[in-house]
């Protein structure tokens, strides 16, 4: 979620080349760190000179803040205003940047059936995973989950076609979830704007690379949702992007059951059966609210919803350690070792 609150571990590396290759790392690459939208977002910036590098990488970074303070859903940026005039008088009236960005996010929120959906802030609010307070160490009350939840409207029924926002009493709209894809596909855009060739803007990792590390392709890692370091490596082909949702990012643990923060919106609670999904696609925006999507689709589920939203290339990993591929996920990654055993790894067509 967007706002103030502990940094986000991350679900993706950026790999030496020994770890996947055999040579080392190219030397002539620009690398910044800075904090926002509640993570760290890390710019590497290839074969550039160091000065056009580094104004690129300032200006994405002033992007990236703008983006934090006006898409907070808690502040008084623009997002936290519409949402204060849903509070007081149930309609608002987005600019027209916010209200494309709500029309494409309830895009994806049907194709998924709401598996996804960005009106659910009153859900993520109620469970204390939205502001920088002290983190939740015990479930909701189960009335006042209830009462939550039946409140729920999905955003696609709150877009009128005079371009308002119509919601009933207590809808809160967080962009969590699609935000932070949205700003990753408007930091490359920048970068390209200004000349760059071969970049990588990891926010919190989740991804979007383009072009390569000087002679070979950028190497990225996913992370073990269970364990130190990586599950698996993958080399970026061309433009694309990898995002990873995992119940490892944000949680606490009551009695031995874990409690996470990405909510299913038909139940109020965490959705259960998984513990990371990972998803690529040349869109950031739509591998970000996709892999949200799966999650809360579940084990079973997940290959019909990954259809719906046009997907060829999806890991998901079962709490309960069983990796799912699509044939071409499973095309693309390296295992580090001997890899799973083969009785863990199940090979999923998405119809």
């Amino acid at each position: 979620m967007l706002g103030s609150k502990p940094l986000r571990a991350a679900g993706l590396l950026i790999l030496a080349g020994s770890l996947l290759g055999g040579c080392d790392a190219p030397e002539d690459v620009y690398r910044t760190r800075f904090e926002a939208m509640g993570t760290l977002v890390d710019v590497n910036i290839a074969g550039a000179d160091p000065e056009a590098a580094a104004g690129a990488a300032a200006a994405v970074e002033a992007l990236f803040k703008d983006r934090e303070r006006r898409w907070d859903p808690w502040s008084d940026g623009e997002l936290g205003v519409l949402n204060q005039a849903l509070r007081e008088t149930g309609q608002a009236r987005p600019s027209r940047e916010l209200g494309r960005i709500l029309a494409d996010a309830a895009e994806i929120s049907a194709m998924s059936e709401a598996r996804f959906d960005p009106a659910v802030g009153s859900l993520t609010l109620l469970w204390g995973f939205s502001r920088d307070v002290t983190p939740p160490t015990a479930p909701p009350d189960p009335e006042a989950l209830r009462r939550t939840v039946a409140g729920l409207r999905p955003v696609t029924a709150l877009l009128t076609g005079d371009g308002t926002v119509s919601a009933p009493d207590g809808t809160l709209i967080d962009l969590g979830g699609f935000a932070k894809g949205v700003a990753v596909d408007e930091a490359i855009a920048l970068l390209r704007s200004r000349g760059i060739a071969d970049a990588i803007v990891n926010a919190g990792g989740d991804l979007r690379a383009y072009g390569s590390a000087g002679d070979r392709p950028w190497r990225i890692g996913i992370r073990h949702p269970r364990a130190e370091g990586i599950m698996a490596g993958l080399e970026i082909h061309g433009d694309e992007s990898v995002f990873t949702s995992g119940d490892y990012e944000r949680f606490f643990e009551v009695d031995g059951r874990r409690y996470h923060h990405i909510l299913d919106p038909a139940t109020g609670y965490p959705a259960p059966g998984i513990s990371s999904v990972t998803v690529i696609h040349q869109d950031a925006a739509i591998a970000d609210a996709a892999a949200t999507a799966l999650f809360v689709a579940g084990a079973e589920n997940w290959p019909a919803v990954a259809s719906r939203l046009d997907l060829t290339q999806v890991m998901v990993v079962e709490s309960n350690g069983r990796i799912h591929l699509s044939p071409a996920m499973k095309s693309r990654l390296w295992f580090p070792g001997d890899g799973p055993p083969g009785d863990q790894v199940v090979v999923r067509n998405i119809p």
